[in-house]
């Protein structure tokens, strides 16, 4: 059994070209693949205003993000810990620099790449 037939207006008839500059191209191309579509893609997406697929986050970024909420859970607990006086200051205060020296650790690397 055969596909149906497209009604005449969603049949993509003609073809167009247009010229650049290599910024321009540059940044068209760069929009495109920092949303994961193809350039014809993306103009098609801005000329009908549809809307854009979100922005993928890197991979490093995604560790990274994970990184910096386990980092928030650690201070959550040891911000119920401090009220519930549930460990004495002095492991309070070690586990609170830990956790600083790994948010310099977090900048430095962010810093770096």
């Amino acid at each position: 059994m055969a596909r149906p037939k497209k009604d005449i207006e969603s049949i993509k008839a003609i073809i167009t070209s247009f010229r650049l500059s290599v910024d321009q191209y540059l940044a068209l191309a760069h929009n495109a693949e920092s949303l994961g579509i193809t350039i014809p893609d993306y103009i098609r997406k801005k000329i009908s205003g549809r809307p854009l697929p979100r922005t993928r986050i890197s991979p490093e970024n995604r560790k990274l993000f994970v990184e910096l909420s386990r980092i928030g859970n650690n201070i959550n607990q040891l911000t119920k810990n401090s009220h519930l006086r549930m460990h004495s200051p002095k492991i309070l205060f070690r586990q609170l620099a830990e956790l600083r020296h790994l948010l310099q650790e977090l900048k430095s690397n962010i810093k770096n790449k």
